[in-house]
């Protein structure tokens, strides 16, 4: 297995890492709506703060070599089921024709109090 930081992802705030390597697989932590300048969490709705967290996956993916279209599974943490249909318009234009499989569920709180986290699983390509 092989550990990977990436250095333009927001910081890890814990002990873990952006990603886990093992084999061909990646397996991403879950990235919540930090800009990774500032560390603050941005976006006043769900919109924003999905895109964020798409654009935050999706630089820990390209620092590994990959890209969203590399994903092959993601799991969605949503604070308020209500929020489900402003994430799921953003997610689809950010994946466009891709679509890994997704499980969506409902949680008490996301670190920060954010809106969304997302994380994900991704294959390297030879």
């Amino acid at each position: 297995m092989q550990t990977h930081f990436v250095d333009d992802a927001p910081e890890a705030i814990g002990p873990y890492c952006h990603a886990m390597q093992s084999g061909n697989w990646i397996f991403c932590s879950g990235q919540t709506p930090l800009d990774p300048d500032a560390m603050q969490l941005v976006g006043e709705d769900i919109g924003e703060q999905t895109e964020r967290v798409l654009m935050n996956l999706e630089t820990v993916l390209n620092g590994l070599g990959l890209s969203l279209h590399d994903v092959v599974k993601t799991t969605v943490f949503l604070k308020d089921m209500a929020d489900f249909q402003g994430m799921n318009a953003v997610y689809a234009r950010m994946f466009g024709g891709h679509r890994p499989a997704r499980t969506t569920i409902a949680v008490k709180q996301n670190p920060l109090d954010a809106l969304v986290e997302i994380e994900c699983i991704a294959e390297l390509r030879e």
